[in-house]
């Protein structure tokens, strides 16, 4: 009896401690969440603008000869991998790696620290990303393309749907693709609209990655929080659990001892 009791104390003691630790945990959590929103939403409105005046440009006769929109023939994949700084977010890393174990081969570029563990490579952290490293990365990677080193570029990443749900996906960046419409853009771009494209692509593919490392970041804080607040309950709900059988025991240690003590006075 006096061991079941021991170990029932380690064990509550042991969920104790992790109760307090999913608390702070999900605290820090919620203090990320508006300032991690708010990047989310003015980085899409960046990503937004920037699209339709890239969509606008493809449209045109003269950009198809552009090498951001020539087909290519092979299938070499460069894709960008953005996971989570930090564990402890639910599946918000596993389903992005996942999700990359499905796209078959590919040179990746990761960013978050759990990305970078993985897959290797320069550490770059999804938190302190900012539209300066975005843009530098942009520019390697449209040279890169240009200079046929690549064939198609995707970034992983992750959509917030809701502070409940995060779902992986892949954005295909380049090559550009023609979207449908009318062909005359009805604006006279100088001094002609391939050489606006080449030269607002890279802009283009940084506001995109931007975008996309600010969506994912959102999405993993969310998810931290989705998690330290239902890991929290759990660890409630067993410290009550445990709590019970510890009084049950020490009771019946107690009844124990006095059944002793009163048997023996007898004798």
């Amino acid at each position: 009896m006096g061991a079941d009791i021991k170990q029932l104390r380690i064990r509550i003691k042991s969920v104790d401690s992790t109760l307090h630790l999913t608390a702070a945990m999900g605290l820090v959590a919620s203090s990320k969440i508006r300032r991690a929103s708010e990047n989310m939403q003015k980085s899409a409105k960046y990503r937004s603008a920037v699209e339709e005046m890239i969509r606008t440009l493809a449209r045109s006769r003269e950009c198809a000869k552009s090498p951001y929109m020539a087909e290519r023939e092979g299938n070499r994949t460069r894709l960008v991998v953005i996971a989570g700084d930090r564990g402890m977010a639910g599946g918000y890393n596993a389903n992005v790696f996942r999700l990359l174990s499905t796209l078959g081969q590919a040179e990746i570029l990761p960013i978050g620290k759990r990305a970078c563990d993985r897959l290797g490579g320069e550490l770059r952290l999804a938190e302190d990303f900012t539209f300066a490293d975005a843009r530098t990365l942009a520019e390697e990677l449209c040279l890169d393309f240009a200079a046929g080193k690549f064939d198609r570029l995707g970034i992983l990443c992750t959509h917030y749907v809701s502070m409940m749900k995060q779902e992986p996906q892949v954005l295909w960046v380049l090559p550009l693709v023609a979207g449908e419409g009318d062909t005359s853009l009805g604006t006279v771009f100088e001094p002609d609209e391939r050489t606006v494209l080449e030269a607002a692509v890279p802009g283009y593919v940084a506001g995109v990655l931007y975008a996309a490392v600010k969506e994912s970041f959102a999405s993993e804080v969310a998810a931290r929080r989705v998690a330290m607040d239902s890991a929290g309950k759990n660890a409630a709900e067993m410290l009550d659990k445990l709590g019970l059988a510890y009084n049950r025991a020490r009771q019946g240690s107690i009844t124990q001892e006095i059944t002793e003590i009163v048997a023996g006075s007898g004798q």
